[in-house]
Order: C-alpha cells, then sequence, then structure tokens
C-alpha cells in the first residue's frame, strides 16, 4: 500500500493524481457504476439470504442438510458463462440463445451467486442465537407477522446485517476475477485500473485508482465494525 501511494503521488502530477477519478469523465463513471453495483449486490444479498437462511435454520425436513450443503457449491464451482441451461432453454424455444452474461446484469447475478451462500452461513449461524421467547412475548402482546420480524427478528441479526454486508460490499468492490470473465460490455473500478496498467502503461493513474478503491473498501468495512460493535453493545 505504501508504494502504491508512492507511485500514484510520484508522477507528474503529484497528489493531484488522486483527483484524477472525479475530473476524468470516465474514471468517475467506472466508480460510480462500481458502487451502485457493490451496493445492489449487498441488498439483494442480504434480503435473500436472511430469508432463506432464516428459514433453513428454524425448519427441519428431509434432505435439509443436502440443501444447505448444495447453497455452498458456488464457493467451489465456477460461476456464469456463454453455456448454460437459460441459453439452451432460450435456444429452443425463440430459436436464439440468450445470453446477459456480459452486461451489468451478468455481473449483478456473477456477484449474487458468489455473495448469497457466504451471508446464508452468517445468517443461520446469527439467527441460531436468537431467543424465540421474544418473538412469543411480541405475538402474545398482539403484533403481527410483519410486526414480529420487523421490530424482533431483524434487530436481532443487525450486527450480523451489518458485518455480512460490509464484506460483501467490499468484495463486490473489488472482484477482480468475475469482473475480468464478465464485464466485458461495462467498465467497473478493477477493470479500468486493470485496464490502465496493462493496456495504457499508466501505472501512476493505475496506483491512484487502486488507493482510491482501497480506501473506499476500508473505509466501508471500519463503519461495518464501529457499528455493529455499537449494535452489540445496545443489545447487551
Amino acid at each position: 500500500m505504501a508504494r502504491l501511494v508512492a507511485v500514484a503521488a510520484g508522477g507528474p502530477a503529484g497528489l493531484a493524481a488522486y483527483g484524477v477519478i472525479v475530473t476524468e469523465p470516465r474514471y468517475l463513471r467506472s466508480l460510480v457504476s462500481t458502487v451502485v453495483l457493490a451496493a445492489v449486490v449487498t441488498a439483494l444479498t442480504l434480503v435473500i439470504a436472511t430469508i432463506a437462511g432464516v428459514f433453513l435454520q428454524r425448519n427441519r425436513f428431509p434432505g435439509r442438510s443436502v440443501l444447505v450443503a448444495m447453497l455452498t457449491f458456488p464457493l467451489a464451482f465456477p460461476g456464469v458463462g456463454r453455456q448454460g441451461l437459460i441459453g439452451d432453454l432460450t435456444r429452443l424455444v425463440t430459436g436464439e440463445r440468450l445470453v446477459f452474461a456480459y452486461s451489468m446484469a451478468g455481473l449483478l447475478t456473477g456477484y449474487l451467486y458468489f455473495s448469497i451462500p457466504r451471508v446464508i452461513l452468517t445468517v443461520m449461524a446469527a439467527a441460531e442465537k436468537l431467543d424465540p421467547r421474544l418473538e412469543e412475548a411480541a405475538r402474545s402482546l398482539g403484533a403481527s407477522s410483519w410486526q414480529v420480524v420487523r421490530d424482533v427478528i431483524v434487530p436481532g441479526l443487525r450486527p450480523a446485517f451489518l458485518s455480512a454486508g460490509a464484506i460483501c460490499f467490499a468484495t463486490a468492490m473489488g472482484a477482480f476475477g468475475t469482473a475480468f470473465t464478465l464485464a466485458t460490455e461495462i467498465e467497473v473500478l478493477p477493470m479500468t485500473i486493470y485496464t490502465e496498467f496493462t493496456l495504457r502503461a499508466n501505472i501512476v493513474v493505475a496506483a491512484a485508482l487502486s488507493i482510491i478503491l482501497g480506501g473506499i473498501t476500508w473505509l466501508a468495512l471500519a463503519l461495518a465494525r464501529t457499528a455493529a460493535g455499537s449494535s452489540v453493545a445496545a443489545s447487551a
């Protein structure tokens, strides 16, 4: 990190190299696209993983262990590409293969593919520690199912949301492998850095953008760590 800081500041523009992210429209678009994509991935992941995680933690049924194991498969297997069930089905129905992997929708799907399993496991671990007596007390006082979720379950899972959400956001911000595979029609910051470094030999800008990317992800993790600590202290 110190070396990157020195490289970025050692160019002709000096410390002004860090301002290129807002003065150059292409870099700014890349940053905005990356932040928006990471935020959407985080929000969708938390919603899907919370519903699935709480359900799996509180219900026992035949095949549950197999289902939980299958949900972790994306952590070890490749993601999406041109070959797959959706492409085959659309080709059979319409005569043309639907390929959306190499677009923002495809990149979003790829990030969700890897993010949801991690967050589901975190939510399941947190849901196991929830006190069911609090939910029973809320229902006995006339709370509806939605009110129980809003006022009891969600606050109880808040530390898990913050920690898992921050890691999900940081991972989506800096994920290079998935972006390198899928981001052929869009620009996100990891790919912009790669392009500046390898194709344009613009090492100063690549270093500056790397520091900015790292700073944003570090800030997200630091804020989540502080908020999660505060929420744990408040609940105690």
